[in-house]
């Protein structure tokens, strides 16, 4: 089952982004940053929102959704960001059916344009799984600048 958050999964939603950035990263975050974060989220739909897939009461993926306007397609682009599945669930089809269920909600939106994310460069895994469901590699690079 895929469900949309709720602040009672604070804790696990924590859990999985501070597992994500040890796993992929190799970052230990402030956990106690980490959790005000997700908190702005869970409690403020204009920051994002998350999507959990569910399976015998148990959380074992997630994704954020973040927006950004795109004056050029007059609409919104869905940033899916903090993906997670659990080690034990991974290579069963979960993020696919994550992906399916908000691909699903911007096909039914006239608002929103598309998808979007980012991967690091050396995630090949991550990559042809984007590819196998039909995402395209842009030919745009990432700069950042953090504080």
């Amino acid at each position: 089952m895929i469900r949309k958050a709720t602040i009672n999964d604070i804790n696990t939603i924590v859990e999985y982004n501070a597992n994500l950035a040890r796993e992929t990263e190799s970052l230990e975050l402030d956990i106690k940053r980490l959790k005000e974060g997700v908190n702005a989220v869970l409690s403020n739909e204009n920051k994002g929102h998350y999507f959990l897939y569910e399976k015998d009461q148990q959380i074992i993926g997630q994704l954020m959704i973040t927006t950004e306007w795109s004056d050029w397609r007059n609409g919104y682009f869905w940033w899916i960001q903090s993906v997670y599945v659990k080690k034990s669930h991974r290579r069963k089809g979960i993020f696919k059916a994550l992906y399916q269920h908000v691909k699903e909600i911007v096909s039914n939106d006239s608002s929103i344009c598309g998808l979007r994310l980012y991967v690091e460069r050396e995630n090949n895994n991550a990559q042809q799984t984007y590819k196998q469901l039909g995402m395209d590699e842009t030919y745009y690079l990432l700069y950042e600048w953090e504080k």
